[in-house]
């Protein structure tokens, strides 16, 4: 094992965040207040964990380009997920099992024990036979400096009859008298979730098959969560993934319950963690709050360069943030709720009221913010006395370009189009809306310089997509085609930026 290599390597690294940081900040799409590194490639979030009274974020970086390639792991913390100071470079290829241009340190989880952090990450790389994953382990006691294990791989492959190249993303977690990791994994082209126990981080056995697609979830289940969550009524796990090979479902949770003698998991409730196009790779952990926040990747595999292109800020030598902090709550009936952490509310300022107010028409009511490309807004509708059957929510617009929210109260349907939305981004994401015996309809939404998130169906129905529009696409409206939208209540902040 290379110890000195991986310091040199980080140390490399650094020379190239150093190098670029300061002019990439000023890039004209960079974000107020929604995570990013600061230069060069981020994907997946990693090692989510409150540590040594820090929130760490760790998270697929390429340090030398804004595409991706050779992963490494880049590190922030925080006191409050919006504030973040950088660390250096946490894992770098360094080993023959992770040292690969095309392959390298890919995404993983973290879990504290006995006051030592560890990281559970899959190795990608090629012998010359095609690529081939399996887990690490690295470890640190001063949540900084990271050393892989001697013993790595931890699993050096997965069962006979399964695809070794597709066989990543451990997520670990502790139960009873044993540590437990969940990974992704293909076998006959279809997608499942296998699960490994160990007493001591290191020695794994394979234990079950959490759970499998049958065809109904695509032929690869990337980055698996697996936590318990309590409601009224006891007690369930979660499963959460982003399958690929499902049209318009980026990520996937099932609740039901989980059998720790057998090791198999069984679901009674199948959603949607997202709608929207940009919403991939979530993964959880616990603060010292109690709560369960979920961190996701705002970006998906579309935009890699053999679906699409690497998108417009590419040229500002960045690409890739994170969504926003979302609290998981689960409800009566089993499915769940995704809250916007409170700490949001700790950057709002210039507040803008508006009540019990009638709109009619296509121009209808411009919304009031101090800054239109950078704002929180919360809207109120009273259905029982609007005569209208559906409204728009206009967003980032100017004269000619806008992304439109429509909410279809007859049908019941929310889609969001941004086929016009920056001459860039295009698609419309939908979702059904969940109206009956309800008075109001509550819309809560995040604006950032290159990012809407929306919330509905009191937070159990979420739509996150990138719009990568200019600062003078800065006005905002509710409109009508026919009848009348009566509005209860509308409040605007404008956000202060953060990062």
């Amino acid at each position: 094992m290379s110890i000195e290599l991986m310091k040199e390597n980080i140390a490399r690294a650094q020379v190239e965040i150093d190098k670029k940081k300061a002019a990439v900040s000023e890039g004209t799409m960079r974000q107020k207040y929604h995570f990013m590194a600061e230069e060069g490639w981020l994907n997946d979030p990693n090692g989510l964990i409150f540590f040594k009274g820090k929130y760490h974020f760790f998270y697929q970086f390429n340090p030398y380009d804004s595409y991706w390639g050779s992963m490494h792991w880049g590190h922030a913390i925080s006191d409050d997920m919006l504030h973040w100071e950088y660390l250096p470079v946490a894992l770098a290829p360094s080993e023959s099992y992770d040292n690969h241009p095309k392959g390298g340190c890919f995404s993983g989880s973290a879990i504290e024990h006995e006051g030592r952090l560890y990281l559970l990450y899959t190795a990608s790389t090629n012998y010359g036979e095609g690529f081939v994953q399996n887990q690490c382990m690295a470890y640190s006691d001063d949540g900084i400096n990271f050393y892989k294990s001697e013993k790595n791989p931890v699993i050096s492959a997965p069962p006979t009859g399964y695809d070794s190249g597709n066989f990543r993303d451990p997520k670990v977690w502790k139960h009873a008298d044993y540590f437990y990791l969940v990974c992704s994994a293909k076998k006959d082209d279809l997608g499942q979730a296998l699960i490994y126990r160990s007493k001591n981080l290191e020695d794994w056995e394979f234990f079950n098959v959490l759970a499998e697609s049958r065809g109904e979830f695509g032929y690869m289940w990337e980055c698996p969560d697996f936590f318990p969550l309590k409601n009224a009524t006891g007690e369930k796990y979660v499963l959460t993934f982003s399958p690929m090979g499902v049209k318009d479902r980026g990520n996937i949770y099932l609740v039901g319950e989980m059998n720790y003698d057998t090791g198999k998991f069984n679901y009674a409730t199948v959603g949607s963690l997202d709608w929207g196009f940009d919403y991939y790779a979530a993964q959880s952990f616990v603060d010292h709050k109690g709560r369960r926040i979920l961190v996701a990747w705002a970006n998906g595999w579309d935009w890699m360069p053999w679906w699409k292109d690497w998108g417009p800020t590419f040229k500002e030598d960045w690409c890739g943030a994170f969504n926003l902090p979302r609290e998981v709550i689960l409800d009566e009936d089993n499915r769940l709720k995704f809250v916007p952490i409170h700490e949001l509310q700790s950057i709002r300022k210039s507040p803008k009221n508006i009540q019990e107010t009638a709109v009619t028409g296509k121009n209808g009511l411009l919304i009031p913010t101090e800054n239109g490309n950078c704002f929180e807004l919360k809207l109120t509708i009273d259905l029982a006395s609007s005569t209208t059957d559906y409204f728009e929510l206009k967003l980032r617009s100017n004269e000619v370009l806008s992304t439109i929210v429509t909410v279809d109260l007859r049908k019941q349907l929310l889609s969001v189009s941004r086929d016009n939305s920056d001459n860039w981004s295009q698609g419309t994401t939908k979702s059904n809306l969940l109206l009956e015996d309800k008075d109001t309809l509550m819309i809560h939404l995040f604006v950032d310089q290159s990012s809407v998130e929306i919330f509905t169906d009191e937070y159990k129905t979420c739509h996150s997509l990138n719009v990568f529009a200019g600062n003078n696409q800065n006005k905002n409206y509710v409109s009508v085609a026919e009848g009348t939208l009566v509005i209860s209540e509308l409040n605007t902040w404008e956000l202060e930026r953060t990062i």
